[in-house]
């Protein structure tokens, strides 16, 4: 039998407001354990919430970037369960009336549906005792730090059929919410968070299986791998004829396997009724106007006009358009006057490759766009060679500076005097009789070797279309 992965997920989205969205206390990442909490956090008697106005705006905004439809009236329910991570007792979220549905991503020119976003609040966190966590603690300590943090829960059709898609669908979602400032989408912090629902169906067919939710995955790859264990566990079950329970289960990393949490709570289970402290909330369409004027240009937008107006592979268009700010940094080059196949070359190269080896973010890096249209000038113009330039913007990385003062002050201006490089030609042929003999024999891939040869006298200062010029000179003249 042949079988079909359904797959589809909920994503939690911490917004990057300053303060909770039903309090007062800060959200800033890293305090000691129960440090920003307050009584309304941690749900003691007689206390209110008061709704977080940014929250609700950075809502109205990852709605709009998701093509969702902003509803005119959303409503707050209590969503009830008990766990000690939930001091109320019940998580103050939206069922019926969300603040966002019907919206949709592209993956790869398929449309992945939003079936909606929801403004909700976080729940605390427990720490177990034992190095491996809650299997053999003697004891749970509770952190309710996270409790009352806002979060956008953004939950998609199943219209997901590969764990590859399920991973392409995250990274252009988290993408996007980065985009528009709402969300950090640090996983490692726990700002961006994914549960998948997989289930499987006979091939061709339309009716949907019995879902499991997976949780525990902290890394793209981790989902990719969590569904992949999924899907082959379910099918291995439903090959040899035995039925798949809905359940909660955990992605366990060590042995790459998915293990039962708890049994699956529909929505019933959580008997869920409006919110009795907090009236419902209308919104205004002169203030999802003005939100949506002050959105800034999307990804996708991005990419299609990298290839379409300047030229740009399609390759090149994802690399520069990954994160806001190298993107807003492309763009800012290219408006001085840079061409835009040079700013993206050593962009995607010489860039990408310090910034993996030190381990930073671009916006860590020292380099302006005036420097970068700087050391694309003094390339074009001949007076810096590619050569000497690599280690050269590396350096403006790292401290910045300005590209013409240090090109004079470290004498890595380009050679382009025909004199001094005939004579590194000349002396690089005087003791390389053997290749030149060889050459002379036909082997003209030697001449690689001269170019090289003599790049090395120069110290890579050497003008490489002079070299050229002479090495065309010279050479064949030696060929009998």
């Amino acid at each position: 039998m042949t079988w079909e992965p359904v797959i589809g997920l909920e994503v939690h989205a911490q917004l990057k407001t300053k303060t909770k969205i039903f309090c007062g206390c800060p959200t800033e990442f890293g305090m000691g354990p129960n440090e920003q909490i307050c009584p309304v956090c941690i749900g003691m008697p007689g206390v209110l919430p008061v709704l977080n106005k940014q929250a609700v705006e950075f809502g109205i905004r990852a709605g709009l970037a998701l093509n969702c439809h902003i509803a005119e009236q959303c409503h707050f329910d209590r969503k009830n369960y008990f766990y000690p991570d939930l001091p109320k007792g019940y998580q103050i979220s939206q069922y019926e009336h969300p603040i966002c549905e019907s919206g949709h991503l592209e993956i790869n020119g398929k449309k992945i549906r939003i079936t909606r976003a929801h403004l909700e609040e976080d729940a605390g966190k427990l720490v177990h005792s034992g190095a491996d966590g809650l299997h053999g603690s003697d004891y749970s300590l509770a952190d309710y730090n996270r409790s009352s943090m806002p979060l956008l829960e953004i939950v998609s059709e199943p219209d997901i059929s590969s764990p590859e898609e399920a991973a392409n669908y995250l990274i252009e979602l988290r993408r996007i919410l980065r985009y528009v400032e709402v969300c950090d989408g640090n996983l490692e912090e726990g700002s961006f968070r994914c549960d998948a629902n997989v289930s499987l169906r006979k091939l061709g067919t339309t009716e949907l299986g019995t879902r499991a939710e997976i949780k525990n995955m902290n890394s793209f790859q981790a989902v990719k791998n969590a569904i992949q264990s999924e899907i082959e566990r379910q099918s291995a079950l439903l090959d040899k004829g035995e039925r798949i329970v809905q359940e909660t289960r955990l992605w366990n990393e060590g042995d790459r396997k998915t293990h039962p949490m708890r049994s699956k709570e529909h929505a019933h289970d959580y008997r869920y009724f409006p919110e009795p402290d907090l009236m419902p909330l209308a919104i205004s369409r002169e203030w999802v106007k003005e939100v949506e004027k002050n959105l800034p240009e999307l990804p996708e937008q991005r990419r299609k006009r990298y290839t379409e107006s300047l030229g740009l592979s399609n390759e090149d268009a994802g690399i520069l358009t990954e994160a806001k700010d190298l993107s807003d940094f492309f763009d800012q080059t290219i408006k001085l006057g840079a061409p835009a196949s040079d700013a993206c070359n050593w962009l995607k190269g010489p860039t990408m490759a310090y910034l993996k080896e030190a381990k930073i973010e671009f916006a860590e890096t020292k380099l302006t766009p005036e420097n970068l249209h700087a050391l694309c000038a003094a390339v074009t113009s001949g007076k810096l060679g590619s050569t000497a330039a690599k280690p050269l913007i590396v350096e403006l990385l790292k401290d910045g500076g300005d590209v013409n003062k240090l090109i004079d002050s470290k004498g890595l201006a380009q050679v382009s005097d025909e004199g001094p490089i005939r004579a590194m030609v000349e002396e690089v042929m005087a003791r390389s009789t053997q290749q030149l003999e060889d050459y002379k024999n036909g082997k003209v891939k030697l001449r690689q070797y001269f170019f090289g040869e003599v790049m090395k006298a120069a110290k890579g200062k050497a003008n490489p279309t002079v070299i050229n010029k002479l090495l065309d000179e010279m050479l064949p003249g030696t060929l009998s």
